[in-house]
């Protein structure tokens, strides 16, 4: 049998107040007689009022009383206690009748013609207020976790150190779907309900990016047309003409102003990304990183790096250098996003989250060395990302474009392949 409505309920409350019996009224909602009754007892709300114009006595003796001058503070007084509104709190024989129709069907004062005249307890039956108890109850129900506590401890012992990691509920919950026997969700609930070691501030916080301040130095830029045939507007009839090629994107992260910085290079398809320590934020560094990476690679450079799209910052103001090579032979082709439109290259952007996860903003990059920046890159290029299929960038750069490119990479930027298990997106990994 359907549960009952607030419009059953209303039905109801409006069939007691024409004095109907359960019979009559469950005939009228096509609900059972019982259910009409256990509705009725389960829900009817006990008032505790005095009609304004009676006497408050609800003692079983306060027609037959005779007994005065019990007011300790009024010893003089001659009026019959049963007749003062005090009679109840103060007598010691007060024993408190109760209404005997109330034991019986229909159990509620709603029909009874006395209810505005009699001075004893009455109940009601209120369909707004049963209503909000039924489903008070009903939610209550269905909270808590159907667990034993043994299971909560295997889960806790899974889940509590790779969350502290750094690693995300989705990232843990995939490479161990084989031990987890709930979902992300409840993993989610888990913690929120304190019923883990961790809490929810070891989980990863959506950030928020402040708006950006305006740069009141001025910029030296070795080109200052380098963005003539380079446009979004050139990047976009280029990969037309040539939609086989490979992109990447590019970018910089900054410590302090004035020290070391990061040139990031991503592979937007594979979300693989390179990460150099520069020392300082200038063409000439950057330059010299893709020199490096055109020496190591050789062959392998101009197929991967056919399409590079920068933002408009003076370090990437010599397309030419990075271009081509010391034979003046082409080996690339530079495009430029429009100016404070960080949009055109979202994958970049998107990655650059990770490295604040272990570099936090306003960290100084003086002290880092190469290896540590290396070290970093693999712990984000093993991590496993819904967008990938839940793959690591690592798998689709060798699916994609093969594992002799994929290894050749990891060789030249001494990166190694992580376990899912062991990835550590948190600062104490380069410290």
């Amino acid at each position: 049998m359907s549960h009952l409505t607030l419009s059953d309920r209303i039905k109801i409350e409006s069939y007691l107040n024409d004095n109907y019996s359960f019979n009559q009224i469950a005939k009228e909602i096509g609900k059972s007689a019982s259910n009409i009754g256990r509705e009725v007892r389960r829900n009817l709300v006990i008032v505790d009022k005095y009609p304004p114009h009676r006497i408050k006595n609800r003692c079983i003796n306060r027609l037959n009383c005779t007994m005065y001058g019990i007011c300790e503070d009024k010893p003089n007084c001659t009026r019959n206690c049963s007749t003062c509104s005090k009679c109840n709190e103060n007598c010691s024989n007060f024993k408190e009748e109760k209404c005997s129709l109330l034991k019986s069907h229909p159990y509620v004062c709603n029909g009874c013609e006395l209810r505005n005249k009699c001075v004893l307890k009455k109940s009601f039956y209120s369909a707004q207020k049963a209503d909000k108890k039924y489903h008070e109850i009903l939610s209550g129900n269905r909270q808590g976790f159907n667990m034993y506590m043994s299971e909560i401890k295997q889960v806790d012992n899974i889940v509590t150190p790779l969350l502290k990691n750094g690693q995300s509920i989705h990232s843990i919950y995939i490479n161990n779907s084989d031990k987890l026997t709930i979902s992300e969700s409840t993993i989610a609930r888990l913690i929120k309900a304190n019923m883990l070691t961790s809490t929810v501030f070891d989980q990863l916080c959506v950030v928020k990016l402040k708006p950006r301040k305006k740069n009141t130095t001025t910029e030296k830029k070795i080109d200052r047309k380098c963005r003539e045939g380079r446009t979004i507007e050139d990047y976009h009839k280029y990969i037309l003409e040539h939609p086989d090629a490979i992109e990447v994107e590019c970018d910089t992260v900054i410590g302090k102003i004035g020290g070391k910085c990061l040139l990031t290079i991503i592979f937007p398809n594979t979300s693989l990304m390179l990460i150099f320590l520069c020392d300082n934020k200038t063409a000439f560094c950057i330059q010299s990183k893709f020199e490096f990476l055109f020496e190591g690679l050789n062959e392998d450079f101009k197929p991967l790096f056919e399409v590079i799209l920068t933002d408009n910052g003076s370090e990437f103001s010599n397309p030419i250098a990075i271009e081509f090579d010391s034979d003046n032979k082409r080996r690339s082709n530079v495009f430029y996003c429009d100016p404070m439109a960080s949009w055109q290259k979202p994958h970049v952007e998107q990655n650059h989250r990770l490295i604040r996860r272990i570099l936090p903003k306003g960290t100084s990059f003086d002290d880092l060395t190469q290896n540590e920046v290396s070290l970093m890159m693999s712990h984000i290029n093993s991590y496993k990302r819904p967008v990938l299929g839940n793959r690591s960038p690592f798998e689709m750069f060798s699916f994609l474009y093969g594992e002799d490119k994929l290894n050749t990479l990891l060789h030249l930027t001494c990166q190694k392949i992580i376990s899912p298990n062991d990835v550590i997106l948190k600062p104490s990994l380069v410290k």
